[in-house]
């Protein structure tokens, strides 16, 4: 089996599985499999990475929530955390006003993998709205936000123009239990670019 394999080679190396990423479709209709699953990973945390496209718009946020919360029930009985991992779209406003994020944070019993660059990019202080969620940001994607040219884009941590001393004091206020960084797009060697910030969270306390 794929995830014994996995495990076994993270447990060779003296690393934890904190988190995964699976499919929308996958945590709905095959959710004792989902759990059959992270049990053998070993891992507690399980990440949706967004919702699907057919759910992004505000009539449908509801239908969205509601069948993530019976995933979340099921997954929670068994001792795993179901976590939403957000963007910027989440940050639209409904007719009344309320961030679609807030919406989905009031009504529903999943947490968060809560990414500060996506916030920053929505216009939202990433460290506030970490303390805002408290206990609910159980994982913090850390990846900096920089200004090439005219363009906004993903920068190694403590490379950018995001408030780490802040975010990371936010992240310790919420108790999140994992920050991990996270850079989808690099402008140099992508092992290069995790070096740089590993070591500028050393730098950090981080170890």
């Amino acid at each position: 089996m794929f995830q014994l394999f996995l495990k076994e080679i993270c447990d060779k190396y003296g690393l934890a599985i904190a988190c995964t990423h699976k499919s929308f479709d996958e945590y709905v209709n095959k959710t004792d499999e989902m759990i059959d699953f992270h049990k053998k990973l070993g891992c507690d945390i399980a990440g949706l990475g967004a919702m699907p496209e057919e759910y992004r718009n505000i009539e449908k946020i509801p239908e969205f929530i509601q069948k993530m919360n019976v995933a979340a029930e099921n997954m929670a009985e068994n001792g795993i955390t179901f976590a939403y991992h957000n963007h910027h779209f989440e940050f639209e406003k409904m007719a009344n006003g309320q961030l679609v994020m807030d919406y989905m944070i009031e009504n529903g019993k999943f947490d968060f993998i809560v990414d500060v660059y996506w916030l920053a990019v929505a216009g939202i202080n990433p460290a506030k709205y970490i303390r805002k969620m408290g206990k609910k940001a159980v994982v913090i994607h850390y990846k900096d936000l920089a200004i090439i040219g005219h363009d906004v884009v993903m920068a190694e941590v403590m490379e950018g123009n995001l408030d780490w001393d802040d975010i990371i004091a936010a992240s310790e206020e919420a108790g999140s239990r994992w920050a991990m960084v996270e850079q989808d797009v690099c402008r140099r060697d992508p092992f290069e670019s995790m070096k740089i910030s590993y070591d500028n969270l050393l730098g950090k306390g981080f170890c």
